[in-house]
């Protein structure tokens, strides 16, 4: 089921309000500093490519409908999970992205990728219709990333950055805030409901700073599209360690961590309903120079 919700946030000035560090990541308010995390998704590429969540069909075709052309570059492109949704609307899409072992799996579904960080990728002149992120642009440096976006991105031509936010039944997310205060209380758990300023709306604040401070680029945007997807308790477990903020626990740690969760959603009835929001940051580039 999908829900289709645009939403447009004002312009924001000056420095991104102070917030709680893991509101933004886990790993703290400037994610994008810690190389070792950004490069670790790639030590099980399948796993990854298996169980992360897609985005929703209603987000893929907005993004394409707003676009001047079918020239798409996808920055941390993965194993390509969003880079086959916008392959499959019809675009033309070659990825980047820092981990060779997440590229061979792109590679092997069709997707073209060029194995380097984004600020250091050379684009030898090519320009871009679009220029998207999913999951993936907190990892890069919010001014430098932007800057380099205004370099490849064609006048008119569209960035569009997103997360998947997940929320879980009231009664489980209780359930799952246990297991985590007891096995790894340092590890923020998905909530039941987002608080009024949550941590995707931080990244939207980062990202739109970051635009803004490059320059090149129109107002920032904040998109939303709610939509929902079915766990098993096997497929929920099999998500969680691909999440970075999961993947630096101790081994044990993380072992008693999915037991604990995986008799929670046993107690919940063997599955649940995920509530997510994709959350979108974008703006047009603009005809003056980045």
């Amino acid at each position: 089921m999908e829900d289709l919700s645009r939403r447009y946030v004002p312009g924001y000035r000056g420095c991104v309000p102070t917030v709680p560090p893991h509101w933004i990541h886990p790993i703290g308010e400037r994610p994008h500093l810690h190389r070792q995390a950004a490069e670790s998704f790639g030590a099980d590429a399948e796993r990854y490519d298996r169980s992360r969540p897609r985005y929703p069909a209603a987000m893929v075709e907005a993004i394409v409908a707003s676009i001047p052309g079918p020239e798409v570059l996808d920055v941390g492109c993965g194993t390509g999970i969003a880079a086959r949704q916008f392959r499959d609307a019809g675009c033309r899409v070659l990825g980047v992205d820092v981990d060779p072992r997440m590229a061979e799996v792109a590679r092997r579904h069709g997707i073209e990728v060029e194995v380097s960080s984004f600020e250091n990728w050379d684009p030898a002149g090519r320009r871009f219709d679009a220029l998207i992120s999913a999951q993936a642009w907190h990892w890069v440096d919010p001014v430098a990333g932007a800057a380099k976006a205004a370099r490849v991105l064609r006048p008119g031509g569209r960035l569009a950055v997103f997360w998947n936010m997940a929320r879980p039944p009231a009664e489980l997310a209780r359930a799952f805030a246990e297991v985590y205060a007891r096995v790894a209380p340092g590890t923020p758990p998905p909530r039941e409901s987002a608080p009024l300023f949550d941590g995707h709306t931080a990244l939207f604040l980062a990202t739109a700073e970051g635009l803004r401070r490059a320059g090149g680029f129109g107002e920032p945007e904040e998109w939303r599209f709610d939509w929902e997807r079915y766990y098993t308790r096997d497929e929920w477990l099999d998500v969680l360690p691909t999440q970075s903020v999961h993947a630096r626990l101790p081994a044990g740690t993380l072992r008693e961590l999915l037991a604990g969760i995986g008799a929670a959603v046993d107690a919940f009835g063997g599955g649940f309903t995920m509530r997510y929001t994709a959350v979108v940051a974008t703006a047009v580039r603009t005809g003056a120079a980045g």
